[in-house]
């Protein structure tokens, strides 16, 4: 399983890629990693891919997931400015165990959704689709997150992170 990132940052598309043991699910904690002191979250949008394709056109690329998911996407900050500094890799600060929780996921034909930033569409789940299979081959079970870069938001120790679509909670995560 591939996890596929598309974080938007000022017009432009960063690809991150996870590995599986990125994911958190199941309303476990978030614990705070030792190696760092400053970790930050993202909301993110997360799509489970359902069947396999590459180069999908668009106007088949809703067939090609099935669910949709809130989550929240784990960043060491403190290790992110290093690497930026030193033109290293971002992989420690973005990609290490449990940095992406994955909220319920909701059945794509009960709900649609789109990212937007100040009303302006920033991606569709069928552009993610698209992009992702323009990339690799994406196969069943895999996933794609969207999230719009912006600067994360510093968690504590304690602290309750909760997502609700349409009045109902869809994901909790106490940070330990």
């Amino acid at each position: 399983m591939k996890i596929i990132g598309f974080v938007y940052r000022h017009g432009e598309t960063e690809i991150v890629l996870k590995g599986d043991s990125c994911l958190l699910n199941g309303r476990k904690p978030f614990f705070m990693p030792d190696w760092s002191q400053e970790i930050g979250v993202t909301p993110c949008l997360i799509l489970r891919v359902s069947r396999l394709g590459k180069e999908i056109a668009y106007k088949f690329a809703d067939r090609y997931y099935d669910a949709i998911a809130p989550g929240e996407d784990f960043v060491a900050m403190d290790k992110l400015r290093e690497a930026q500094a030193e033109g290293k890799p971002w992989t420690q600060a973005l990609a290490f165990d449990y940095s992406l929780a994955i909220g319920e996921w909701i059945n794509n034909d009960e709900m649609s959704a789109t990212l937007l930033l100040n009303d302006e569409l920033i991606i569709s789940p069928q552009e993610a689709i698209v992009e992702a299979s323009k990339l690799m081959t994406i196969r069943q079970g895999d996933l794609i997150y969207i999230q719009v870069a912006q600067a994360p938001r510093k968690v504590q120790k304690e602290e309750i992170l909760r997502i609700e679509v349409e009045g109902e909670e869809k994901l909790y995560c106490k940070i330990k």
